[in-house]
């Protein structure tokens, strides 16, 4: 079913008054977590572990990521307010560097207010933000706070895990565990960069934007 514009903002707009912060989204995996269980409506072994490493990753990723003093100030110049809104889930392998990157961002610039959801519980604003057809996360929404519009979405994964990903599947048909291992190594790597990259520049648009 076709989803229009006006529906697809208010189910943004009602969903982003249910969101939580990025602090109690971390209390809420830490204590999933703790109790080996995971967000949303499937409970198996295989995500409550992936909920426990992700647990571990959000904490080093919170601790290592860091802004250099020049992307500091680049971003500190982009005064458009937003509201960013995005879906994910505590076992999403994708989403610990996505998160830190945005906590980040949304620390330096006020005026962003960055809210997370949870997928399972929102199936009506993930249908309406599929990539390709999937209910892929983690997914960023990104809405004008007055006008509701939505603005822009990015997600699931920058461009180069993007094509890491494309290409590993072109070859081997599916993904499998050891390719999940080194696409965090990879995270790891990359140290946030391309994530970074890519959203430093929606900003810089919708930036421009206002100044047209």
């Amino acid at each position: 079913m076709q989803i229009t514009t006006l529906e697809r903002q208010d189910l943004v707009t009602q969903s982003f008054k249910a969101g939580m912060t990025y602090a109690d989204y971390r209390l809420l995996v830490g204590s999933h977590a703790q109790s080996f269980t995971s967000t949303g409506h499937t409970q198996t072994e295989a995500l409550s572990n992936y909920t426990l490493l992700n647990d571990r990753r959000m904490k080093r990723w919170d601790k290592t990521f860091k802004l250099t003093e020049a992307e500091q100030e680049l971003i500190s110049g982009f005064d458009r307010p937003l509201n960013w809104l995005l879906l994910t889930e505590s076992w999403c392998g994708d989403a610990p560097p996505a998160t830190a990157v945005m906590q980040k961002i949304a620390e330096i610039l006020p005026n962003i207010d960055f809210r997370v959801v949870l997928r399972d519980d929102h199936p009506q604003l993930m249908d309406a933000f599929l990539s390709n057809g999937a209910k892929a996360i983690p997914k960023l929404v990104i809405q004008d706070p007055h006008t509701k519009e939505v603005l822009a979405s990015w997600g699931s994964r920058s461009s180069a895990a993007k094509k890491l990903v494309e290409d590993f599947k072109a070859e081997h048909g599916e993904i499998t565990s050891e390719f999940r291992e080194s696409l965090q190594l990879w995270y790891n790597k990359d140290k946030g960069e391309s994530i970074l990259s890519e959203l430093i520049e929606i900003l810089r648009v919708l930036n421009l934007e206002t100044r047209m």
